[in-house]
């Protein structure tokens, strides 16, 4: 056993920005309704089991959790009918809810995603991540996008059925994301119903791709916006001398956010906030099991994001 998870268990405390909580302490006081929810981004927590990721959760004042339902993920995708219950269940009893989850789907007749879609809708799940859609470059930049919104409309025709909202995430990088330029996602969803797919808005990959043209993209999008992920980054050079972006704390970044939070009130966009620590957590932040940083380090880093966030978005 590790000496973070045995840590844990054997005091039954944690350190949480230097305060030392109780297990009685089960959760913070709820937020009001006007409030967003705000859940965390889990594949920093999978060191934790389901009962102390719960209590976790719900100790460092989030809303729920957005859960990794894929390869490496908290739960495993041929695992899904009986684990993501388990998960479940040890979040109500903290009064915490999975708000979303994220997940390697592209292909709506493939039998795990609907194993997938049928198990989370059951459990009140509302939105999910799909998975990376990449270009072909023996294609035309048509040719990938068309081919991509067939599959935006079979994957919604399945969210019909099963009342759960599918999301596609703008991803920078040197990946051949589709949805890197934010223009794709409008392409492919123009003629969708945000009820059933849309985006999941990534303020950080959209500063990457555009440091002054995001706010375009962000309203060219918006109804289609139902949840959020929220981070920071810096562009840094790697020992090759090439410019790569770095993940940091919330605040010390690139994303201005008090210009985000005031363009998604004039657009008024309403959508579940997901944080995303994933800077250096000790090997935590690629979820690793077995993290070199102790427990009540990581928790006091996350807490820190959680703060910032919530006390930037109500200013």
């Amino acid at each position: 056993m590790n000496s973070t998870r045995r840590n844990f268990i054997k005091t039954g405390f944690v350190v949480v920005a230097g305060i030392t909580v109780s297990p009685d302490i089960m959760a913070l006081t709820p937020q009001v309704s006007t409030c967003p929810t705000i859940c965390i981004f889990s594949k920093c927590l999978q060191f934790l089991d389901y009962q102390q990721l719960a209590e976790i959760i719900a100790k460092l004042g989030f809303d729920g959790v957005d859960l990794p339902v894929r390869k490496d993920g908290q739960v495993i995708p041929e695992n899904v009918k009986d684990e993501l219950p388990k998960v479940s269940k040890e979040l109500q009893k903290v009064g915490k809810v999975i708000s979303m989850i994220a997940t390697d789907i592209v292909d709506a007749n493939d039998p795990i995603t609907e194993d997938i879609l049928e198990t989370a809708s059951s459990l009140g799940i509302r939105y999910y991540r799909m998975g990376r859609l990449t270009y072909d470059h023996s294609l035309s930049i048509n040719q990938n996008l068309d081919k991509h919104k067939r599959t935006i409309q079979s994957l919604e025709s399945l969210n019909r059925k099963y009342q759960i909202h599918g999301c596609i995430q703008n991803h920078s990088g040197p990946y051949n994301m589709v949805g890197a330029p934010v223009w794709d996602l409008h392409y492919l969803l123009k003629d969708s119903d945000p009820e059933y797919i849309g985006v999941q808005y990534d303020i950080m990959h959209a500063t990457a791709e555009g440091v002054y043209s995001w706010p375009l993209g962000l309203e060219l999008v918006s109804p289609w916006i139902k949840t959020i992920d929220i981070k920071d980054f810096i562009w840094e050079k790697d020992k090759s001398e090439k410019w790569n972006t770095k993940i940091i704390p919330l605040g010390e970044g690139m994303v201005n956010y008090r210009k985000f939070i005031k363009e998604i009130k004039r657009l008024n966009i309403h959508a579940a906030y997901s944080v995303h620590c994933e800077y250096d957590l000790g090997g935590a932040e690629n979820g690793s099991l077995h993290p070199e940083m102790e427990a009540d380090e990581i928790y006091k880093k996350i807490k820190r994001d959680l703060s910032f966030f919530k006390t930037l978005d109500q200013s």
